[in-house]
């Protein structure tokens, strides 16, 4: 089985095989769900803890009309933009419909809705998870359109006002805190044979993937854990880079290794582009896809994370766009990462365009190289030579290939480096087709301390025109985002 190059070796070429699929492809079930009831308190995740209730769920699924309900009014001016518009699903570019029906088996109006639904979600599924706080257990869509919501809370209390928000509620016996910080002693004394862990909130449960018979469980033991505390999936091959000023276009590394650009970027007066730190070190020249001098890495993060960005020279101009279906220009207007179930297309130099959904967040994988944290694991398929490549849904940058199993015959599991921690990382502005409406006639400038440019996590709080606002969804500002025009992404407080 052919090995990638790491970092510090950048220049050779693929091998012509790429990673095997999985035997066991990691889904979920829960169960059948039950009405909301007490359940038996059971000892925490942690030793000292604390108490957690058992894994009861509650069963009611709603649609996603009137999700905003309950919420607060923002600011009058300038006017709020619904998540459909304000993230561009309600215009949503032909060959990301296209790609949709053919890998989600789709038709054309359930792409068109499914897009829809997934951005009204997302800003849903944020504030109430702002207002949960600890008891917030994790959200994920469900259905062909994503017309279903579900948010678990580990209080019974909760469920009233989950489903006054238009969701369904689920009440379990861990909280994401809780499970994120098992992940982290996971994470500690993880190992090349258990190679990925993720919390899967369908199933409130942490999991870690073994390649050999007891791995998991010793994993379990090192990290202080109980073995029932961790699902182990057994799989048969660990995931590894794909290695081999468009999204998806390829380029060349010391005019060897291929690689895939992620996302054209701007700093200052710079052009360039994001893609994964494994495809190359700093100062490691590239050429793009017409074999043309191109550029040279400024920097990159491989392991622990998988992001870099490459300074183009004069000839090289970022545009907005990602490399779609028959080479089709895709727009891209913004960087809010998707919830768990939420569609993503993929755009690579080897296998082209693809779609999926994404699985979970903030997924610790261990290459041979060493360890990538805080990647998100999806279904769509890639092969080497995709590294470094978008991903995209709808309109909103998502990440860029990191690694990966399977392949795109008979389909796989990758994983990508989420884009505004890499944006935030190197002071880097995405190129999009957004345009400034600017202020409304005889209107002043409001002051404050948002900043187009600037990347937001969830829970930064900003001042705009003399009120203070909490970020719901990460993402990068920009013109015609501001606070009181998007409650899909920031709430008056």
């Amino acid at each position: 089985m052919h090995r990638f190059d790491p970092p510090g070796r950048p220049g050779r070429p693929d091998g012509p095989d790429g990673p095997r699929r999985p035997a066991h492809s990691g889904a979920t079930t829960t169960g059948r769900p039950r009405s909301v009831a007490p359940v038996p308190a059971r000892r925490g995740l942690l030793p000292g803890r604390g108490r957690a209730a058992g894994a009861g769920v509650a069963a009611l699924a709603l649609a996603l009309t009137g999700l905003y309900a309950g919420q607060s009014a923002g600011a009058a001016a300038p006017a709020a933009k619904s998540a459909t518009v304000a993230l561009g699903a309600a215009a949503a570019p032909a060959e990301v419909l296209g790609a949709m029906q053919r890998d989600l088996g789709l038709t054309r109006a359930q792409a068109v809705t499914r897009l829809g639904n997934e951005a009204e979600a997302g800003a849903v599924a944020a504030r109430l998870q702002a207002r949960l706080q600890g008891a917030y257990a994790g959200a994920w869509l469900d259905g062909a359109t994503s017309a279903t919501l579900t948010v678990a809370t580990t209080r019974s209390a909760d469920t009233a006002g989950i489903r006054a928000a238009g969701a369904r509620a689920v009440v379990v016996g861990r909280s994401l805190g809780e499970l994120a910080r098992g992940k982290a002693a996971l994470d500690r004394v993880a190992g090349s044979d258990t190679p990925v862990r993720y919390v899967d909130p369908r199933s409130n449960a942490l999991v870690v993937e073994e390649v050999r018979a007891g791995a998991g469980a010793a994993a379990a033991v090192r990290a202080g854990l109980r073995p029932q505390d961790v699902r182990i999936v057994r799989v048969q091959q660990a995931p590894r880079p794909l290695y081999d000023l468009r999204g998806g276009d390829a380029y060349y590394m010391n005019g060897s290794g291929r690689c895939s650009v992620g996302f054209p970027v701007t700093r200052g007066t710079t052009h360039g582009f994001a893609t994964a730190g494994h495809c190359g070190r700093a100062g490691t020249t590239t050429t793009g896809f017409n074999r043309v001098a191109q550029g040279s890495f400024q920097g990159s993060t491989f392991p622990g994370s998988d992001m870099a960005w490459v300074a183009a020279n004069s000839q090289w101009t970022a545009t907005p766009y990602v490399k779609g279906s028959g080479g089709a220009n895709v727009q891209v207007t913004g960087s809010v990462l998707q919830p768990v179930g939420a569609s993503v297309c993929r755009s690579g130099s080897t296998t082209g365009w693809h779609c999926g959904t994404i699985q979970q967040h903030g997924t610790s994988v261990t290459y041979p190289e060493g360890t990538i944290s805080g990647v998100t694991r999806t279904t769509v398929c890639a092969e080497p030579g995709d590294s470094g490549g978008s991903y995209i849904s709808g309109s909103q940058a998502q990440g860029v290939t990191s690694g990966g199993s399977g392949n795109c015959s008979s389909g796989g599991t990758t994983f990508f480096q989420p884009l505004n921690p890499l944006l935030q990382t190197y002071g880097l502005t995405l190129r999009t087709s957004g345009t400034d409406p600017g202020p409304g006639p005889g209107d002043p400038e409001p002051g404050g301390t948002w900043k187009a440019g600037t990347v937001y996590a969830a829970g930064a709080t900003v001042t705009y025109g003399g009120a203070t606002y909490r970020c719901l969804q990460g993402h990068q500002a920009q013109p015609g985002w501001e606070p009181p025009a998007v409650p899909a992404l920031w709430q008056r407080v």
